[in-house]
Order: C-alpha cells, then structure tokens, then sequence
C-alpha cells in the first residue's frame, strides 16, 4: 500500500519521464508510467519504434555529460565529454534498472486522453482501449516530435522536384549521399545536418534567415558549458563573460559568410558546434540567405542566388503538442506556449502538472529531477503554492522577461536559462514549504472517495 492515499500517472518515459518517476516513486508516492515505445529514452533512441524520436545515427549531446547528468546517478568516466545518442539512451536503461522502475513502466501503451473529472481525478484512456482514474498527472511527453514546417510554405514548393522534408526525418547520411542539399535553419540541428551532408552531399548550402552566435564546445581544454557554469552566479554576470569570450574564440560570423546576428549571445537558443565553422572555413559549405522561392529543379535565395537542389531540409523547431487533451480545455497552437506557474503546475486544474516543457540554455534532464522534487513536495503537502493571483502574476512576469530577452520566435516561448531556472526552483521549494495552508484552490490532490474509486478501478485493470 502506498503512504500516500492517491495514485499518479506520468505521461511518458524519456528522460525526463523517468526523472519523474524516480522521485515520486522513492517518496512512496503510488505512480505508474505509461509509455509507448518498447524502452525508456524517448528523444535519444536512434530508430525509436514510438516514430517520435529525433535522433540521427551521428547525434552527439551539445551540453556535456557533467551538466547533463542526474544528481544521484553520475555518467560513467568513460564516456566522452560530449557523448553519443546510443550511450545517452544506455545510461537512461541503466538509471531505470538502477532504482528498480521498470515495473512501474508499461511499455508499448501510449495515453490517449487525460480528461479532468468534476471530482478532482483524472481520466486516463490508453491505446489498449483500457481506462484508469488517477489523482494527478505529471506530463512529461516531451516537445521535439510535432515538426513544425515553415507557415506559408515558400512559393512554389509544391512544383519543385527534389525532396523536401523536416530535420525531424533525417535519420542517417546515407540520406544525403550524392545530392544537392540546401539546409534550412541555424539550431543545432541544422549545423549537424549541414556537416554531415558537407562530407557526403554533392554540394551543401546551408540557409540563414537570421544570424545566430555559433558557440564552440571547448574552451582552454574544458567543455564550454562547465566554465562560469553555477548557480550562485546570475546571469547578468555569466552572459557578459560568456560574450567577451566566445567572441574572441570565434571572431565575428560574418568572417564564415554568416549573417551578422541581430542579437547578443543568450538573447537566442544557443547553436553549439565545435565543427560547422571549420566546414565554413574549408568551403565545404555554402552559406546562403533565407529562400525566396522554389522552382522545379532549383531553390532561389532572398540575393536572387539559384542553386540546383535535390533535397531540402527544413531545420524550423516543433509544436508543443499535447494530443491527449481536449483543445477545449488545453490547446498551445495559438502562441507555442501554455500558461504555467514556475513552469510547472496548471493553475485551473489541481493535479495537472507539466515536467520538461521547457528549453533550457543548458540540459533538460537536471531540471526535470529539479522539477519533479517540487511536485512531490506538492503531492506530500511538503510545499504550498501562493493564492491564484500571485501565480498569474508571476507568469505574466515570466512572459515578460522572455519577451524582452530573447527574438521573437515560437521557440523562445519556453525558454528558460539552466542555471538562473534551478536556482529558482529551489528558492520555491522553500517559499512553499513556509506558505499557509488554503490559499489557492489549485492544492495537492486529497485523498477523496474518488481516489478509493481509481484505486479499485486500476486494481481491477491490473489483475485482469
């Protein structure tokens, strides 16, 4: 029997899923994980049978293995700095064996709707046509598997002859091998593609609406991301060093035939790469400006520069989707974007909680630990959450900082800095635990008759 008169279920188990899953489950917390692939991993298996991953066979972490692991479980000393998409998916295997989860998962089975009830549970419905109440839901399905296409499409695409496809469907350089690619976009994964496509394409052009700041993984012999790298230190002090030196490691993009960036560095998602400069530099790739236009065997740039292409890839982010709700009661396609106190909680639906829907400067995996620690505090009545207007408050204010901080893009709505987001996570804790009891009705979930009603539903689910 559970210590705590309720059941949760957590929607998914990637990384942050099992982040999840891990904390409520040692704090006696009743919680089942429903997953839809065969194994844990979500994002960093390469061919996941779920379709969602978007993995490819050279995938590497951007953000190094020290800033990415989770605080009671280190990678191993023999992985790379910056280490390969198989050996992340291996260490999330070896997490789950480690604290004994992989009962708790049932894979295969994906969460078709989450229905709030009038009685404070939650409809769970499963794709084994199987429905289950529970108290809470943690929703940690992750926001890198709906693609988002450029909104019009350029003119012309739907006569062009060559392939045009999302990054999201790029799997392997075999993909790439003797074709003319144009890559569309300055993330990550655009300067990825554009690397592997330069030793195994034809010709490569990598296509630029804005500029970005192009951070090397490296520097004095240490991984980027690990120096001026803490907490204690904010980011109006980190961001100006971090300028000063990238710019003096790397000098101005526009020696590379990048566009000049209309922002400082960390006013946008950071573009890690230790080799999509060098690729530059060497004339292995052609940067050119945004498209303008298709035509049926070429691609015609904003300059009025034509190339010949056979493939496009368009490297233009995700929506934040979540398909198992009623667009009614939740829908992110206006903004990119839901209202979320701390980024975490929903401020209408007691119990609803959201872990990983952000986007850190820094690595996700932390923060979902970090996140998940509050919302069992919550669960347990360990933490309180302020009086609805506060929390609106301090949402708008959120938004407001991101606004003024970062480009306007649909990417940026879930932004959050790694470092300065941790550290508000556990001042909250705290603030929480010290907060009077009844001032938001949006409380821990409390055991009801309702409770005892999922538990026996999912006692019966269970044996049959």
């Amino acid at each position: 029997m559970s210590s705590y008169d309720y059941r949760v279920c957590v929607v998914g188990a990637g990384s942050c899923g099992i982040a999840a899953l891990k904390v409520l489950a040692e704090r006696g917390i009743d919680v089942d994980c429903y997953e839809l692939s065969d194994r844990v991993g979500g994002n960093w298996v390469w061919g996941n049978s779920n379709k969602a991953s978007a993995a490819y066979k050279s995938l590497h972490i951007n953000t190094s293995r020290r800033r990415m692991e989770f605080s009671d479980f280190p990678m191993p000393e023999s992985l790379p700095d910056f280490a390969r998409h198989d050996q992340i998916a291996d260490y999330f295997q070896r997490y789950v064996e480690h604290f004994g989860l992989a009962d708790r998962i049932r894979f295969g089975t994906g969460v078709t709707l989450v229905h709030p009830q009038d009685d404070g549970t939650f409809q769970v419905s499963l794709s084994t046509g199987e429905t289950v109440l529970y108290d809470a839901v943690l929703v940690a399905n992750g926001h890198h598997w709906d693609p988002r296409m450029p909104e019009p499409m350029f003119p012309g695409a739907d006569a062009f002859r060559g392939e045009i496809m999302h990054s999201h469907a790029y799997t392997e350089e075999s993909q790439l091998a003797g074709r003319r690619v144009v890559v569309v976009g300055m993330g990550n994964s655009a300067m990825d593609i554009a690397v592997d496509a330069s030793y195994h394409a034809a010709a490569t052009y990598l296509s630029a609406r804005r500029g970005v700041h192009v951070i090397p993984k490296y520097l004095w012999g240490r991984p980027y991301d690990q120096i001026g790298a803490a907490e204690w230190i904010p980011g109006v002090v980190r961001w100006p060093l971090a300028r000063r030196l990238t710019a003096a490691l790397t000098g101005p993009m526009t020696r590379y035939g990048l566009p000049e960036p209309d922002h400082k560095l960390a006013q946008a998602h950071p573009t890690m790469s230790g080799r999509i400069l060098d690729r530059l530099a060497h004339g292995a790739i052609t940067p050119v400006p945004n498209i303008d236009h298709f035509e049926p065997d070429s691609v015609v740039f904003a300059d009025g520069r034509r190339v010949e292409a056979d493939l496009v890839v368009f490297c233009t982010g995700y929506k934040i989707s979540f398909p198992f709700f009623d667009p009614e009661f939740l829908d992110p396609s206006k903004d990119n974007e839901i209202r979320l106190y701390r980024r975490v909680f929903h401020t209408e639906a007691p119990g609803l909680y959201f872990i990983g829907l952000v986007q850190p400067l820094g690595a996700i995996m932390p923060i979902a630990e970090r996140q998940a620690q509050l919302v069992a505090d919550h669960l347990q009545g360990l933490y309180r959450l302020p009086g609805r207007a506060e929390m609106d408050q301090e949402i708008t204010a959120h938004r407001s900082r991101i606004e003024r901080r970062y480009v306007a893009s649909k990417r940026h709505t879930i932004q959050v800095d790694f470092d300065d987001y941790m550290r508000d996570l556990t001042r909250e804790r705290r603030k929480g635990a010290h907060r009077p009891a009844g001032r938001t009705a949006v409380d821990r979930p409390v055991a009801s008759a309702a409770a005892r009603r999922a538990r026996e539903q999912n006692a019966e689910v269970r044996s049959g």
